[in-house]
């Protein structure tokens, strides 16, 4: 890939990128602070300010790696917001809404970027060179929103869907999966280098993210 090319692909993905990670973390401040936690927003982490949310490796290194390597898709995360579980009224049961706080605003997020690709692609052909960097960044958007959603639901620890596994399973095999959390990453990076993570949940990212941005197209 030339140095025109990796341009333009950290043009079009850069935003798409940094606002999927950060809200998704804010998302989960966010409600842990409505169910009785305010750690974060103490913390000054409530806020849409990329700064305070950018972790240098998960949200510049890593996504601008993948675009380097000329990768299909993105990934990429910021720093965790803080959350006391303790805190929380229902400890067990708002943990699990919390947890999906993330997922689902990358989910909402897919939605909206898809209903913008669809507003862009109705614009007259003279603006060609407003709708083609934008139908692009649409798409990137949609991508990577379903990478963040389908990757963080995996049922482990610390991911957001093994928080949901351990806040809906009985207490023994809640208490067995969330003594898994320690070795949850390396985990993930032993499924990464094997291809199974790859080839478990790639059919879903495509799956997703192509039913939306060809609604987007054919409509």
């Amino acid at each position: 890939m030339d140095i025109a090319q990796i341009v333009q692909g950290i043009s079009i993905w850069a935003l798409p990128v940094v606002l999927a990670v950060v809200l998704h973390e804010v998302a989960h401040g966010w409600v842990a602070d409505r169910l009785g936690d305010d750690t974060a927003r103490w913390m000054g982490r409530l806020t849409l300010n990329p700064v305070k949310h950018i972790d240098p490796v998960g949200t510049l290194l890593i996504p601008l790696f993948l675009i380097v390597v000329g990768s299909p898709f993105l990934f990429g995360y910021a720093k965790p917001v803080p959350v006391d579980f303790r805190k929380l009224r229902r400890p067990k049961q708002d943990m699990v809404w919390v947890a999906l706080a993330g997922p689902m605003t990358n989910v909402l997020l897919a939605l909206l970027s898809a209903m913008l690709l669809w507003l862009v692609l109705l614009l007259p052909a003279g603006a060609r060179w407003f709708v083609e960097p934008m139908a692009l960044m649409c798409q990137a958007s949609i991508l990577i929103n379903v990478v963040l959603c389908v990757f963080n639901l995996i049922p482990l620890p610390p991911l957001d869907g093994g928080r949901v596994a351990v806040g809906l399973l009985p207490g023994p095999w809640a208490y067995r999966l969330s003594r898994i959390e320690p070795y949850g990453f390396l985990i993930i990076v032993l499924l990464l280098l094997s291809g199974v993570l790859q080839h478990t949940i790639g059919p879903l990212i495509m799956g997703f993210s192509g039913l939306l941005i060809g609604w987007a197209m054919s409509s």
